[in-house]
């Protein structure tokens, strides 16, 4: 899965999830300023995401992520530590 896959992958929840308009999720957008998420929204996220890779993803990981590009550089390493 490339970067792009997963960019589409996250698109798709966040709009599913959080009723979003699409063209409003870009790598560089910021997550709680851009898309004022919160953190209940964050661990809806975190959910849906290891649903997605079928992966725990460690909670200390996601602290860190600010943009939509650290999202998915979060799971592109997830998934390339397989």
């Amino acid at each position: 899965m490339d970067k792009q896959h997963i960019f589409n992958e996250i698109q798709t929840i966040m709009v599913k999830l959080f009723e979003l308009d699409a063209d409003d999720i870009k790598l560089d957008t910021k997550l709680y300023e851009d898309l004022e998420l919160d953190s209940i929204d964050a661990v809806d996220l975190v959910v849906h995401l290891q649903k997605m890779t079928g992966k725990k993803i460690n909670p200390e990981v996601f602290k860190s992520v600010r943009t939509v590009e650290d999202v998915v550089n979060a799971i592109d390493q997830l998934l390339k530590n397989q």
